[in-house]
């Protein structure tokens, strides 16, 4: 009795009430699609890698980076910190640490491959190119100079 008076509601209203919305879906049946078959555990080492370096760059990307921007750019120029904090001679001196070198490639490096890995699944979902290796190759390889320019700068300081 319920669902007929739903039903005859339904033809007198243009749009269906919630319950004629959830009859219906109800009275379907869900197919379950096919998927592929993988085994957990056997995924490549390029693959293994690529998300790795993802979601570092991620961690650093969220977290290192504001912190230098409050620093350098907020606080600085705020006037918080002293004049000479960012003399070229400190900053100098600072960056010829081999510890604040690597702290700088991770700060640099890192997000480069965060990006690479966005940017090429960018590629794929959101503008619908194919050429899976040859866009890798690109974004990754990107990334991979990025890299290099910023070892070779931070080795001439």
């Amino acid at each position: 009795m319920a669902s007929e008076e739903r039903t005859a509601r339904a033809s007198q209203s243009p749009s269906p009430s919630l319950a004629d919305v959830l009859d219906w879906s109800d009275s379907r049946q869900v197919v379950p699609r096919r998927r592929r078959a993988r085994r957990p555990g056997l995924r490549s080492l390029p693959e293994v890698m690529a998300w790795a370096l993802f979601s570092a760059g991620g961690f650093v990307a969220a977290i290192l980076l504001p912190v230098h921007v409050a620093i350098l750019g907020v606080a600085y120029a705020a006037g918080w910190l002293p004049r000479d904090a960012l003399s070229y001679q400190r900053i100098h001196h600072l960056a010829n640490n081999p510890i604040v070198k690597l702290y700088l490639l991770v700060l640099i490096a890192l997000p480069l491959f965060h990006w690479a890995h966005r940017f090429r699944f960018a590629i794929h979902h959101q503008f619908g190119i194919g050429l899976k290796k040859l866009v890798a190759a690109g974004c990754y390889g990107a990334a991979l100079a990025g890299t290099g320019v910023a070892i070779w700068a931070l080795l001439r300081i």
